[in-house]
């Protein structure tokens, strides 16, 4: 890549355009993420918001590599069952249909502005005015939308046509009663306007102030269950990531009690041991096919989404669990939700691997805001007892997984991806493209995919033929898809060997992705 600043890979040509702008104009990686991350609450509404929450791994040039958990927590208390907003909502994939649950019950304590404001605090050089002016201008002028977010827009459609407040910023101008379709402009004014004031008078505005009072005000007529109380306590968690060496790299990725980075961790641990052959030979497939189906086994084996977080990483990656799984894999190779991620390094050195979340959104626009609020509790994904039996005022899980690879000769490589459940296989796979096989991360992502889980095998095209009916042979169900496509995630990565001056960038194509190096 020509560009001397550095490089941005994001899931859209506005989300990685402000953090290019930022870098062109002095900020740093973590200034560049954070003017993403707010754009795409513009340019990307069903994946991102200020409703919502996500995870920053950061790996400062002079500093400690660390994770930020800036995710959703759960309230303080439950539903009132007779008054509670909660129902569901299908939604059409096409292929499939997914049921939802949205409403003001739905919503868990969001936790993107705190994150927003306290990394910027300990690690951005900007101020946080010229940060979100990016997104201010996005949300003033609007952002065309593209096939992506118009196909999501499509699935999600019941729940953005669900509330008058959402119908207002997202019902089609020109075909009233329907959501905006692609190339439609979307502007969100009330968006940039909050931003202005945020910049202003910080995080307490959304916190301790009027927004958190208006939050629980709604939430105790209308039927959900935040409080000012969720609001005041809410904190944003520094973690030490998980880090495991894997061929000749260094291995960074998101901790518990989060589970896909550990689910990944567990899985390049099963790796270790095995001979691969040759890329997209029978060899190759077959091992990591087995490999997600036994880390699928042992995650159910040890209830690792059960555990206590500081005891769920020596759980899952204890070495004798480890080798009894491995020596499966050895010698066997034929043994078998919404989200969005920006990466950003920069000339100095410094990395940022972001992921974000609104779950599918709730439907429940703040006022004069322009902000919609998250379903995180309605996802069955991360309500494994069933709705309504979650802990009380517990920092929710997730499968996302940013992660951080730098290689023997020091160079950094910030990854991760959207993806819901296929997040942990999506990375693994590019992890051992570049790891293994030497790929360019360009290549490394690009390369078709496969996906195991419950007895189900997603082949994408471009594997030789022989091999995937070898493969399938084996498997009780497989499904082969006739294009790359967004169900096997959206790895977006980026490289910087500051040594040489060098810098490399990928947007996943199946996810809309763009890459920029300013």
């Amino acid at each position: 890549m020509s560009g001397t600043k550095g490089a941005v890979a994001a899931g859209h040509p506005a989300t990685g355009e402000a953090a290019a702008s930022i870098l062109r104009e002095g900020g740093n990686a973590f200034d560049a993420v954070l003017a993403a991350m707010t754009t795409a609450c513009v340019a990307e509404p069903v994946l991102c918001s200020l409703g919502g929450g996500g995870f920053l791994l950061a790996h400062p040039k002079d500093g400690q590599t660390q994770l930020y958990d800036f995710f959703a927590q759960t309230p303080m208390q439950h539903p009132d069952v007779a008054a509670r907003d909660f129902y569901p909502v299908l939604c059409d994939f096409g292929a499939t249909q997914q049921e939802f649950h949205i409403g003001m019950a739905a919503m868990a304590t969001p936790g993107l502005v705190k994150g927003m404001f306290q990394i910027s605090a300990e690690l951005g050089r900007m101020p946080i005015k010229d940060i979100v002016a990016p997104a201010m201008a996005a949300a003033r002028q609007g952002v065309p939308l593209n096939r992506l977010q118009a196909y999501i827009f499509d699935v999600v459609g019941p729940i953005y046509m669900s509330t008058a407040a959402s119908r207002a910023i997202f019902e089609s101008k020109s075909r009233p009663g329907e959501l905006v379709g692609e190339e439609e402009v979307v502007t969100n004014p009330q968006f940039a306007d909050l931003l202005e004031v945020l910049a202003i008078e910080g995080e307490d505005l959304f916190y301790r102030g009027e927004i958190a009072a208006r939050i629980s005000a709604d939430s105790a007529i209308l039927g959900g269950t935040l409080s000012r109380a969720d609001f005041e306590a809410y904190e944003m968690v520094r973690r030490r990531p998980l880090s495991l060496s894997y061929r000749d790299a260094q291995v960074f990725t998101n901790p518990p009690p989060s589970t896909g980075g550990l689910l990944i961790a567990f899985a390049l641990q099963l790796l270790k041991g095995a001979a691969l052959g040759d890329a997209g030979s029978l060899e190759h497939l077959g091992t990591l096919v087995s490999v997600m189906a036994l880390t699928n086994e042992a995650r159910l084996e040890t209830n690792i989404h059960e555990a206590p977080p500081e005891n769920a990483a020596a759980l899952l990656l204890d070495e004798a669990l480890v080798e009894a799984y491995r020596s499966r894999v050895v010698g066997h190779p034929k043994a078998y939700r919404g989200t969005t991620h920006v990466s950003v390094v920069d000339d100095a050195g410094n990395a940022a691997s972001l992921t974000l979340s609104n779950g599918e959104g709730c439907g429940y626009i703040i006022p004069d805001t322009g902000v919609m609020m998250n379903n995180m509790l309605g996802e069955e994904d991360i309500n494994p007892h069933g709705f309504h039996a979650w802990p009380v005022d517990t920092r929710m899980s997730s499968m996302m997984a940013p992660s951080l690879m730098i290689d023997k000769d020091g160079a950094i490589t910030a990854l991760g991806s959207g993806g819901s459940n296929r997040i942990r296989t999506a990375i693994l796979q590019v992890l051992v493209n570049i790891l293994d096989y030497r790929f360019s991360i360009a290549d490394a992502v690009t390369r078709p995919r496969v996906h195991f889980e419950r007895d189900l095998l997603n082949v994408e095209p471009g594997f030789e033929p022989s091999v995937v009916d070898a493969l399938a042979a084996e498997m009780v169900q497989a499904k082969f898809w006739d294009e790359l496509n967004l169900f096997f995630g959206g790895v977006h990565a980026v490289k910087a060997d500051t040594r040489k001056g060098n810098f490399e960038g990928v947007g996943d194509p199946r996810r809309g992705g763009v890459t920029l190096s300013p």
